[in-house]
């Protein structure tokens, strides 16, 4: 049990080093020089680590757009009880989480080599995410669960997840990337197949956000880095300007967060450094891409005939980077409406997690895009924050309690609110 929590910490809790693992394995097996080799997976790992550094500068981002946004509507966070925190919650079932994910990972194998879903699912972080989510569910719904049992029947859930899931959205993966070499692996799926739906029912797949025809005054507006930067901008300085004449402790502190500098140029420089983030994230991508798809050919041909590396989201930004933006300011959008609907209707006072609205968001933007064009990208974001926005209040009003962290509440990803239900019912048939 220690060596499987070491395995789960070390390794799959370390998404670079899987993914270093997976390309050295695949450039071993295609019996590569040593300097190849050498090359060839340090670069994959440096390349996902630009990817993680640039998802950490927008993270930042976003960690003061949401609590500007969260001043300027008045917001007030649900109270939390008596939830576990993360860190009591691993105590309890952390044995349970490692030996389902290890589990799980190698029945994703298995179920490659031996069925038509030729997929390995790689996004670690997720990985460990999703079985943590689906532990509290389980213990939620039916109480105490033995440790082995526990990790079985989360085993299997997962497994076969990771096996589903980059099956479900592999047709829109090729008509993104042009090619049939990597999948998506992220819990965005559900998200981005309604933006892929909501583009095919409403959008015009003529009018790419790629092709946008603009004046040429406006012909600036065809570099992605600089849409990201004014959108961004507009949306930090709205908030900036409204959160200025606030004289509440929260709109105070966020202030004082500028120093000595203006709280308007500083929000403006937040901008800026979100689509400094974006453009490192497209950076890392195109690196790790390049390394990932030519080392994954030995595995994919040796170990599992067929297979393809299902990935973490952003390796699709690349792909429409317009789409991305057009996605969150779709899901933005969504959840100031749902907002103010939930708030009147069930009295839930929902609290938008803008990390969760932009990856997420994106996504269905980008799959929005592809069959819907610009339409289909807003669209697709929206849908995005309406999954999120009731899927939150169901997952917090049904199906946790004080078994589950209470980071869960909050940052539970879109097919968590899907599957959660499936979990629960599932949890109270077998136990």
């Amino acid at each position: 049990m220690q060596f499987v929590e070491w395995l789960a910490t070390n390794v799959f809790g370390q998404p670079a080093i899987l993914l270093g693992l997976i390309v050295l394995l695949g450039l071993v097996l295609q019996r590569k020089t040593f300097s190849q080799t050498m090359s060839g997976t340090l670069k994959a790992v440096i390349g996902f680590i630009i990817i993680g550094a640039g998802a950490g500068i927008i993270v930042n981002s976003l960690l003061i757009f949401q609590p500007m946004w969260k001043e300027v509507f008045n917001l007030e966070t649900q109270a939390l009880g008596s939830f576990m925190g993360q860190e009591g919650f691993m105590a309890k079932y952390g044995g349970a989480v490692a030996l389902a994910m290890t589990l799980g990972f190698l029945l994703n194998v298995l179920l490659a080599r031996i069925t038509p879903l030729k997929y390995i699912y790689l996004t670690g972080h997720m990985m460990f995410w999703t079985a943590v989510i689906f532990a509290g569910v389980v213990v939620t719904s039916v109480g105490e669960v033995d440790t082995l049992k526990l990790a079985l029947f989360l085993a299997v859930i997962l497994g076969i997840y990771w096996t589903v899931q980059p099956a479900l959205t592999q047709p829109f993966m090729r008509k993104i990337m042009g090619h049939d070499e990597i999948a998506l692996g992220h819990t965005s799926a559900s998200a981005a197949l309604l933006g892929a739906l909501m583009g095919y029912l409403f959008g015009n797949k003529e009018q790419d956000s790629e092709k946008l025809q603009v004046p040429k005054g406006l012909e600036f507006l065809r570099d992605s880095n600089v849409v990201t930067a004014l959108t961004m901008g507009i949306l930090f300085l709205v908030g900036a300007i409204i959160l200025s004449t606030k004289d509440t402790p929260g709109a105070q502190e966020l202030i004082a967060m500028s120093g000595d500098q203006s709280f308007l140029m500083y929000s403006l420089m937040q901008a800026v450094t979100f689509a400094a983030g974006i453009a490192v994230v497209l950076m890392g991508v195109r690196m790790f891409v390049g390394e990932m798809v030519p080392a994954f050919r030995g595995i994919a041909t040796k170990l599992v005939p067929g297979a393809r590396p299902a990935l973490d989201v952003p390796v699709i930004y690349p792909a429409a980077p317009n789409a991305v933006i057009l996605g969150f300011l779709g899901a933005f959008v969504g959840a100031l409406i749902w907002l103010v609907v939930l708030g009147n209707t069930v009295g839930y006072v929902f609290v938008p997690t803008m990390i969760v609205l932009f990856f997420h968001g994106a996504a269905a933007g980008v799959f929005g895009n592809v069959t819907g064009g610009v339409r289909g990208a807003v669209l697709g974001g929206f849908m995005t924050a309406t999954l999120v926005a009731w899927g939150q209040y169901f997952m917090v009003t049904f199906l946790i309690h004080d078994t589950i962290p209470d980071t869960a509440m909050w940052a539970a990803d879109s097919d968590m609110f899907i599957l959660g239900p499936l979990v629960s019912l599932l949890a109270k048939l077998f136990f």
